[in-house]
């Protein structure tokens, strides 16, 4: 099956899910998890007309969930020392772990770590999802349902908690009309607000070939 065959099918599954939603419940929101995941969260806010704030993929979540395992993995510090986050499209290829940005109680890793193994955690992190699937034979597992469950409390419960999630943008970090992961501010209305986190000159151009990348799949869909 070639790659533009399976997203045909994912893509036709999502819009019947989708559409039963929204029948039975009308105020729902929708956490995207199907992967391509940008593409098939721009789909549904294509598809839908639900407002973009009730339409939020997860990829993010998961990503940095293993960026921070990783992190303290090399740090030799429990997970709960660490903050760290990835933002881009949901691909090995296309995430953007935001390495300089990740701490440890609040000092920088850098101070703990040389930049060669900052890189390597780096390439781990974006290797992830491919590493369980050589394991285990696929990547779904316990962590996207744990990454999922995290953002369903944080709407549930309205606790305005910022994960990095697939958000459509209009003009966000310069981007517009796609489906990519940033940092959002997750509450009872879904997006709460979209966080424009200031980034080096490096991470805005691997935002952006990330972007690209994301725009590039999701010409192959059919509306």
């Amino acid at each position: 099956m070639t790659r533009e065959e399976l997203i045909g099918i994912n893509a036709g599954i999502v819009k019947t899910v989708s559409a039963n939603l929204i029948k039975h419940s009308p105020n729902t929101i929708i956490i995207v998890v199907s992967n391509p995941m940008d593409t098939m969260t721009y789909l549904v806010h294509k598809t839908t007309g639900l407002p973009k704030n009730r339409i939020i993929g997860m990829g993010g979540a998961l990503d940095s969930a293993r960026f921070k395992y990783r992190l303290a993995e090399a740090l030799g510090a429990p997970i709960s020392d660490v903050e760290g986050m990835v933002i881009g499209g949901h691909s090995d290829t296309g995430m953007v772990p935001l390495i300089g940005k990740a701490v440890r109680n609040s000092v920088s890793v850098s101070e703990f770590l040389s930049e060669e193994r900052m890189q390597q955690v780096v390439e781990e992190t974006k290797v992830g999802g491919a590493t369980l699937t050589k394991l285990l034979g696929t990547s779904a597992w316990y962590a996207p349902g744990a990454a999922v469950s995290a953002m369903v409390q944080a709407i549930a419960c309205d606790t305005k908690k910022i994960f990095p999630c697939s958000a459509l943008l209009a003009g966000e970090f310069g981007l517009s009309d796609l489906a990519i992961g940033v940092p959002c501010v997750l509450g009872a209305n879904g997006i709460e607000k979209i966080v424009e986190i200031s980034l080096s000159d490096v991470e805005k151009t691997k935002l952006a070939e990330s972007a690209e990348g994301v725009k590039k799949t999701n010409s192959l869909l059919e509306f």
